[in-house]
């Protein structure tokens, strides 16, 4: 029987402070350590076929974490995008962030343009990073563009599809899996509009922890799970 494999797979971060504590370092190590896993992940979804691989980086509510985490987060960030150019090339992926852009700093905006613009043509994979991200803001957002650009008359008789596009994933296909690591059982803010019919993977395993094996047990785990979008098979 041929392999389900998912087209898009989402994934929640999570863990990595408490991965640093339990082994009594700074919490961004976990955050460093973290990035190997984005690196793991990436290739094994890109060498299984999956074509979008989306990851909530950073969330509208992280604003809200002690200032030097959110400043060692921003310069991850960076380190990353610099760092990253010539594998994304190598490997044919194109690399995307969607958020509230107007938050980060305009070095960082500038240095996120520049990946996108030299990696859109690449088409194997597609990551997608979330970063100044939260579900309500994006639907909220998504809500008064649609207002400002329709006549009254056109708003009322606007269908769900209509409105996708005016969400910020306008354009990517909702996620089929949506991972979390770290054994939280929420999906805290996260794709609320996109993850209507999403199968969720929850495991125990912390971020910086979860490698090719573990993705690909999610993998086989939606494999088995028969989605049928509230019909009956």
């Amino acid at each position: 029987m041929e392999k389900r494999i998912p087209q898009h797979v989402s994934i929640i971060m999570d863990g990595n402070g408490r991965w640093a504590k339990a082994r009594g370092l700074e919490r961004v190590q976990g955050h460093f350590e973290g990035v190997e896993s984005v690196r793991a992940c990436l290739e094994a979804a890109a060498e299984d076929g999956v074509k979008y691989l989306s990851l909530y980086a950073f969330s509208e509510e992280n604003w809200n974490r002690p200032e030097d985490e959110v400043l060692t987060l921003m310069e991850l960030m960076m380190r990353s995008i610099k760092n990253e150019l010539s594998n994304l090339m190598e490997n044919n992926i194109r690399f995307v962030v969607l958020g509230n852009r107007a938050r980060l700093s305009d070095t960082l905006n500038a240095a996120i343009d520049d990946l996108m613009a030299v990696t859109a043509g690449n088409t194997r994979t597609t990551v997608i990073v979330f970063l100044s991200y939260s579900g309500k803001w994006d639907i909220l957002q998504a809500a008064k563009k649609a207002a400002s650009e329709l006549s009254p008359e056109e708003f009322q008789a606007m269908e769900q599809a209509d409105f996708d596009r005016y969400l910020v994933t306008a354009g990517f296909p909702d996620p089929d899996l949506l991972i979390r690591t770290s054994g939280e059982l929420r999906i805290s803010n996260y794709l609320l509009w996109q993850s209507a019919y999403t199968e969720f993977y929850f495991t125990d395993v912390l971020w910086p922890d979860f490698r090719k094996p573990q993705f690909r047990e999610a993998l086989a785990e939606y494999a088995r799970r028969d989605r049928r979008y509230g019909k009956v098979k």
